[in-house]
């Protein structure tokens, strides 16, 4: 009896992780009281038996079993459940042909409708299943309705949190082009909040994502006009490179937009801790700043620099 118990704790183990074996503790001790029914001949629920029945890695996914995992999400109430089908969802959506059929089946709606009144974990392995969906451009066009929920979900998690960062990663994605940038407009003073209250990692995130906004003309004001009154904090040789880099290249567009006239400026409009204040009037601190950056060891830092002294 000893063998045989032991032997399905083992193919228990590996059915479930599917693809996401490092989040199996998650489900030990649901899957300890379902072995238990199991050995003394009790069926196994529903939702644990499509679990169990699924393939070792998630490239070998079919339809049907991608189709499980969605019905799965819609049958069930239980976070630990929710949060193993998405990951394995997440798993199967790094392979490009799963992205589509996940989507012809509806998937992208149904895995959206997480980020709505669940628990933080639910919505946070939801948000990463949406990442790796987003890398496909028609996936994108169905995810865009749910960006300003994202957004809400960025702007209210527990900061430098996992659903946070699972956010921004999303909205990374999301605004490469330009297409989606006006869903964002509202929250850009969160994100520049983060840029000053959040972790090197936070930072390096949201960092992404402000610059891929700064390069759309059409949010230069936007990005003008919000608050962010450690901005030039972080204009200095000790910082983190990536950080370093990232905000010199974010000023570099900024500035380029309003020295061409494309932010259409209006300097009363700007208050004294606003990005244009920083940036483009009071340019002093800031021309001291650069100044000292010229010297930087690296590279690409100093080629940005180049470009803002240059504009």
């Amino acid at each position: 009896m000893g063998e045989r118990r032991g032997a399905a704790v083992g193919a228990a183990a590996i059915a479930l992780g599917a693809g996401a074996c490092y989040c199996l503790w998650q489900l030990a001790a649901a899957g300890r009281r379902r072995r238990r029914r199991a050995a003394v001949g009790a069926p196994l629920s529903p939702p644990s038996a499509v679990l169990l029945e699924l393939p070792e890695s998630a490239h070998t996914l079919d339809v049907d079993a991608l189709q499980k995992l969605l019905h799965l999400l819609q049958a069930t109430d239980d976070p630990l459940i929710q949060e193993q089908a998405l990951i394995t969802l997440g798993n199967s959506a790094a392979f490009s042909v799963n992205q589509n059929i996940i989507r012809n089946l509806n998937g992208l709606s149904i895995i959206g409708g997480m980020l709505y009144n669940c628990a933080p974990s639910v919505k946070e392995k939801a948000l990463n299943a949406l990442n790796n969906l987003s890398m496909n451009i028609k996936n994108q066009e169905v995810i865009q309705v749910y960006i300003t929920q994202v957004c809400k979900n960025v702007e209210s998690a527990p900061l430098n949190s996992g659903l946070q960062l699972a956010g921004l990663r999303l909205l990374t994605n999301m605004s490469v082009t330009n297409d989606y940038h006006h869903k964002m407009v509202d929250f850009i003073p969160c994100f520049l909040h983060l840029l000053s209250a959040g972790t090197e990692r936070t930072q390096i995130q949201v960092l992404k994502v402000l610059v891929n906004l700064s390069a759309n003309a059409a949010m230069t004001r936007h990005l003008l006009r919000a608050e962010v009154p450690s901005l030039l904090l972080l204009f200095d040789s000790c910082m983190n490179r990536e950080i370093l880099l990232r905000t010199l290249t974010f000023a570099a567009n900024v500035k380029g937009k309003v020295n061409n006239g494309e932010g259409n400026t209006i300097q009363d409009q700007y208050s004294k801790d606003s990005v244009f204040v920083t940036l483009c009037r009071d340019s002093t601190p800031f021309a001291q700043k650069l100044a000292a950056l010229l010297h930087h060891p690296d590279r690409e830092v100093k080629e940005q620099v180049v470009r803002i002294l240059t504009q």
